[in-house]
Formats: structure tokens, sequence, C-alpha cells
């Protein structure tokens, strides 16, 4: 059933996103800049073709079980990742790492955390799609994996919406 090959593969991606935020924030907390640059970076790669598919298939897909207005939020909520994301970049590059930059990067992770946990029940509603939908969606998440855009450029030059 495609349902479920959907809540595996969605799951794992978040299961990598979660890990990758938590050693982030130890990288963070040890103030080694160089590899909270490279976790960054990696989740970057990870989170921008998830983005994409979710916006371009998911979340349409979602509107009939949801509304409007909850997919509008979800939306919202991908706009403050993405800026948390950018501010995380930037301070990845300070060097030295002080005290305020750690704080700031802690919040920040701590910020996107929720998301991540909260996005992942998704799946439990894409499960109710019929499944030429779930094959659409599919469908997308390969084709933003073989694009393989990362987070930043894809807010950047890809998404329709754009973040301040």
């Amino acid at each position: 059933m495609l349902a479920q090959e959907f809540t595996q593969l969605f799951r794992e991606e978040h299961r990598q996103v979660r890990d990758l935020l938590l050693d982030l924030q130890q990288a963070f907390e040890r103030r080694d800049n160089t590899q909270a640059q490279q976790i960054v970076q990696r989740i970057a790669e990870l989170t921008g073709p998830h983005f994409r598919y979710e916006e371009e298939s998911v979340y349409p897909a979602l509107i009939g079980i949801f509304g409007e207005e909850y997919v509008s939020k979800l939306l919202s909520d991908h706009d403050r990742v993405i800026a948390s994301a950018r501010r995380l970049v930037a301070l990845a590059q300070t060097n030295p790492l002080g005290e305020a930059e750690v704080q700031e990067a802690r919040a920040l992770i701590r910020s996107v955390l929720p998301h991540v946990s909260d996005c992942d029940g998704l799946s439990i509603m894409v499960e109710r799609l019929p499944e030429e939908q779930v094959s659409g969606i599919l469908a997308t998440r390969a084709h933003a994996l073989s694009e393989g855009i990362d987070l930043m450029r894809w807010a950047s030059e890809v998404r329709q919406r754009r973040v301040n």
C-alpha cells in the first residue's frame, strides 16, 4: 500500500532532521562552528526537497481534510523555519562562538523541533487520501529529491512564497 510507503519515508525524513537538529545544538554548545556549519548544510540538503514536496503536493492534498486555514498555518510554519535556518547558517559562521550565539542557536533549534514532530503526524492524514493522490505525492517527492535543491536555494529561487 502506497500510504504505508509514504508514512515510512516521511517518518524517516523527520527522524533524520530531528537527529541533525539535536546534533546541531550539541555542536553549538561545544562551540564547534566547523561542525555546526557541516550540520546546517546537511539539514538544508535534506529539508529542501522535503519542504518542496510537502508544499507542492502534501499540503494541497490535505486542504480537503484540514481546510485552507490550517494549510496556511503549515506554510507559515515553513516561513518561520526557513527564517530560523537562515539565522542558524549565519550563527554557524561566527568564529569564535560566544555564549550569546550559543543561546540564540539553542532557542532557534528548540523553536524548530516542534514543527518536525507535528509535521510527522500529517502522515496519518495522508493514509486517508485516495491511492492516486498518494502516488502523486510520491512522484512529487521523487522529482524534488532528483533535483536535490537545498533549502536556502529552494526558498530563494524556486519557492513561490518569499520569506523576508
